[in-house]
Formats: structure tokens, C-alpha cells, sequence
């Protein structure tokens, strides 16, 4: 699946890796010069006002609005993985498989081996 095809992509197992590639396709040559400018110096502001967003947001149990506004959380974290993938940190999957293997070590009760 081509860039154009996974921008267009309804598929709800897809949509993660859809999600990525737009914010690729922001950050590209040609793309979006403000994504493109930001570091993660630049974008703290925004996953601190994110953040409040979504706590202001289950406050009010405004359970229609909280769903975008997690969306806005997720948006910040996919632009993080991918400056720090561009500077050849990590990447999304990394971070996926970091919180996975974090979530499956706290809970031996549910995950014995």
C-alpha cells in the first residue's frame, strides 16, 4: 500500500499506520512547514495543554469530546516518535512495544508464563 493509498485507508485495523504516515507526509520535504519545524523542544506546550484537554474533558463527563481530545494525545505522540525517529532514536513501534512489554511485567497475575 502506497502512501496516497494508506492517507485515504478506512480500514479500522489500519488506522494507526494511516495516522503515521500522515504525520510523515507532514513532516517530508513538500510537506507541512510548521510540522516539519517542530522538535521536541517546540512541542511541549502542546502535550501539556493536550493533557489538561483530555482531563478537563472527563471532568465534565463530555464522553462525545473526549474521544477527540484523546485523539489530540495520541497526535502528540506519534510527532514525538517520529522527530525521534528521524534522528534515528526510535520509532512508533518502539514505543508500542515499550509500553506492551511494561503493561505484560506489572501484571504476572494476568500474564503468568
Amino acid at each position: 500500500m502506497n502512501d496516497t493509498e494508506m492517507i485515504e485507508c478506512r480500514e479500522p485495523a489500519l488506522q494507526m499506520q494511516r495516522l503515521i504516515s500522515i504525520m510523515k507526509r507532514l513532516r517530508a520535504p513538500h510537506g507541512c512547514p510548521w510540522d516539519a519545524e517542530q522538535t521536541h523542544h517546540s512541542l511541549i506546550s502542546n502535550m501539556i495543554e493536550e493533557a489538561y484537554e483530555v482531563v478537563d474533558t472527563i471532568q465534565r463527563n463530555d464522553w462525545t469530546q473526549l474521544r477527540e481530545e484523546l485523539g489530540d494525545v495520541l497526535l502528540q505522540v506519534v510527532f514525538h516518535a517520529e522527530i525521534a525517529q528521524e534522528a534515528g532514536r526510535f520509532n512508533f513501534n518502539d514505543v508500542a512495544a515499550e509500553v506492551s512489554e511494561k503493561l505484560v511485567r506489572r501484571h504476572p497475575h494476568v500474564f503468568a508464563q
